[in-house]
């Protein structure tokens, strides 16, 4: 199938397709006149692509393991797990680090609350 055929049958643009393809996520064949022609599994690679990005993880991470889980279950992909942990400990630092820019957001704004009280008694 031609990249535009793939990029209707799976939601995703050209430009995310030809990116994919230079992050080494997908691989069309060429044709002798310079088209891509995607195998019928592209489209089936593309949904799992973006699965893993809508988990957070980069196109990078996804290479790391990408072909293993095209072909087995994750749980069999020793590459995986590791990607996992890494990922979600970064989510908690990311949460612990706006959950003290919260705080303090909300240190200042009731500051702010009490000293305009203070100015209109």
């Amino acid at each position: 199938m031609k990249i535009g055929e793939l990029a209707t049958r799976t939601g995703v643009s050209l430009r995310s397709l030809r990116y994919y393809e230079e992050q080494g996520l997908l691989t069309p064949v060429r044709l002798e006149n310079g088209y891509r022609e995607y195998s019928l599994l592209a489209e089936e690679q593309v949904r799992t692509i973006q699965l893993y990005l809508q988990l957070g993880l980069s196109t990078e991470q996804i290479a790391g393991f990408l072909h293993c889980v095209l072909k087995n279950k994750e749980a069999f992909c020793k590459e995986v797990l590791p990607v996992y942990r890494r990922k979600l400990e970064e989510i908690e630092e990311q949460i612990h680090l706006l959950s003290s820019i919260k705080r303090n957001l909300e240190d200042r704004i009731q500051s702010i609350l009490e000293e305009q009280k203070e100015t209109e008694e």
